[in-house]
């Protein structure tokens, strides 16, 4: 019997530790192929390269394991992924496991999600993880049975056409045990403060943007950032259609 074929890209590169621990993961379910950036591509969401060449290097190759590496974006390589290496349509699409959440507002600029919403716009189940912790050496290893039982379930039942997860877990304190799940929304949040100024030796200035993060609504309790704050595993189901349907019927009057 044919095992299943997973796709796996991130946005923190392919040799970061997050994504090497989702591979081992996965891996006793399914053939897997990785195609993910050479480096860090944080917040370009579903950037992809337009106007700059792209090439592919295989990294590692392994029994039921390849990973490639391209100098583009993460939607870039799940592009390549599908085009040049997959020998057919992957089974489901795991981006991650990322080294920092993805709740809220972030949803919109993560590459991490945009390697998923690129898995769903071609009709593929596809689930993004990430960890509340950006160290480079962050423990995954908790994550382990979540990760399992989240990955076979999209395999066995699917998803609904057009709709992926996004799905992110809490920085655990000891005891390392998560109070549970919750499926959410996403979070009402801004960002502020998001550029800072510095003034160069050699006579200019430049900028870094950086943030500060402020949900805008901390006593919903139907959220993700409520259940990451409380401890819980947040599973918020992300639909590709950005209609606002309830603005269609105020509209009209444009059409006449």
């Amino acid at each position: 019997m044919q095992k299943p074929l997973i796709l796996i890209s991130n946005d923190d590169g392919y040799n970061a530790k997050g994504l090497r621990c989702l591979v081992d993961m996965v891996q006793p379910m399914a053939d897997i192929i990785v195609c993910a950036p050479e480096g860090p591509r944080s917040g370009f969401a579903c950037a992809f390269s337009a106007t700059t060449p792209l090439t592919l290097t295989l990294r590692e190759q392994q029994q039921g394991v390849q990973i490639w590496s391209s100098n583009g974006t993460p939607v870039d390589c799940v592009k390549l992924a599908l085009s040049e290496l997959v020998p057919r349509q992957p089974d489901i699409v795991l981006g991650g496991i990322n080294h920092g959440d993805n709740g809220s507002v972030n949803t919109h600029y993560s590459g991490t999600m945009g390697v998923v919403m690129e898995g769903c716009m071609k009709y593929i189940p596809s689930v993004a993880y990430s960890l509340c912790d950006h160290r480079e050496d962050a423990d995954f290893e908790p994550l382990r049975p979540y990760i399992e039982r989240f990955t076979r379930h999209v395999l066995c039942q699917g998803l609904p056409q057009g709709v992926c997860l996004n799905i992110n877990f809490p920085l655990l304190e000891a005891p390392a045990q998560f109070n549970g799940v919750k499926i959410c929304r996403m979070a009402h949040g801004t960002w502020s403060r998001e550029v800072t100024r510095c003034h160069h030796p050699r006579g200019y200035d430049y900028f870094w943007m950086v943030g500060h993060y402020q949900n805008d609504e901390p006593l919903a309790e139907d959220t993700d950032n409520w259940a990451l704050n409380h401890g819980y595993v947040a599973i918020t189901p992300t639909h590709m259609d950005v209609t606002a349907y309830e603005a269609l019927e105020q509209l009209r009057e444009l059409q006449q």
